[in-house]
């Protein structure tokens, strides 16, 4: 792992994110996007198995953005990657593009799954590593969920079915950011300790900086249990990277005007 690279992929990221949401002309959900960078960048840039000319090779380890409004990452690092080209990433939001405000399943553009009402993304992750796991491959499935979303009753009828099928090839990340789009997180409705929640649900619990690269590369290659699912709660910060977007809940989807993107932009050295 080159950590340097890795770092500058975050920052070469961020940069493509404010270009492509300025070349769209319309709004985005540039807040939440932000939050996952590093997640993004150490996922694809070091941690999983993918072959970029062969999107369906059967080994390929499998992601899901259960969390369906942070695409913009997404979509950046499948370009980074070499998966989506710079024509395709730049048609974000074009008509009849691909690439639009929420995932839509396209195996030749790495994209595993379509997302966009929260809470389906994990029940997803669940079946296709119980599947992998009958077909004996040795691929892994990671999920992102966003905080919020673990409002949905779904993540947890899926994160008990994770548990009882011992689901080893299961890794989850939580964008733990505060924030969703109606205001804080705890405000809206307090999801208590995640931590010991998703302890008593079976699952090995790993809490890290989610900006920092080398402690997540080393969380999601370590398991202490092989007999369970794993979640990753990546304590983040919406809108990270951008000082007038951090923590500011106007930014969770909003317009990048020039005068904005200017400003975005000379922050990003």
């Amino acid at each position: 792992m080159d950590i340097v690279h890795l770092e500058k992929m975050a920052i070469e990221m961020r940069k493509k994110i404010l270009q492509i949401s300025l070349a769209c002309k319309n709004s985005a959900h540039l807040g939440g996007g932000l939050s996952l960078v590093e997640i993004l960048t150490t996922l694809y840039g070091s941690v999983m198995k993918f072959d970029p000319k062969n999107t369906e090779w059967d080994e390929r380890d499998r992601f899901i953005l259960s969390k369906g409004h942070g695409v913009l990452p997404y979509f950046t690092a499948l370009n980074l990657a070499g998966i989506i080209s710079d024509e395709k990433l730049f048609s974000f939001k074009e008509n009849e593009s691909d690439l639009i405000a929420h995932p839509v399943m396209n195996m030749a553009l790495g994209m595993e799954s379509s997302n966009g009402s929260l809470g389906h993304g994990l029940s997803m992750g669940v079946g296709i590593a119980i599947a992998s796991k009958k077909k004996m491959r040795s691929n892994r499935v990671f999920v992102v969920l966003g905080d919020g979303e673990c409002n949905e009753g779904s993540v947890w009828e899926a994160a008990m079915s994770a548990a009882h099928f011992k689901l080893d090839n299961l890794v989850a990340i939580l964008d733990y950011n505060g924030l969703q789009s109606d205001g804080d997180s705890q405000v809206v409705l307090n999801p208590g300790d995640f931590k010991s929640k998703w302890l008593s649900f079976g699952w090995e619990v790993d809490v890290v900086d989610g900006h920092n690269i080398a402690k997540l590369h080393a969380s999601l290659n370590h398991k202490s249990d092989p007999s369970k699912p794993k979640i990753i709660i990546a304590k983040t910060t919406k809108g990270k990277g951008i000082s007038f977007m951090e923590n500011n809940n106007e930014w969770h989807h909003n317009r990048l005007t020039q005068g904005f993107y200017d400003k975005a932009m000379s922050e990003l050295v």
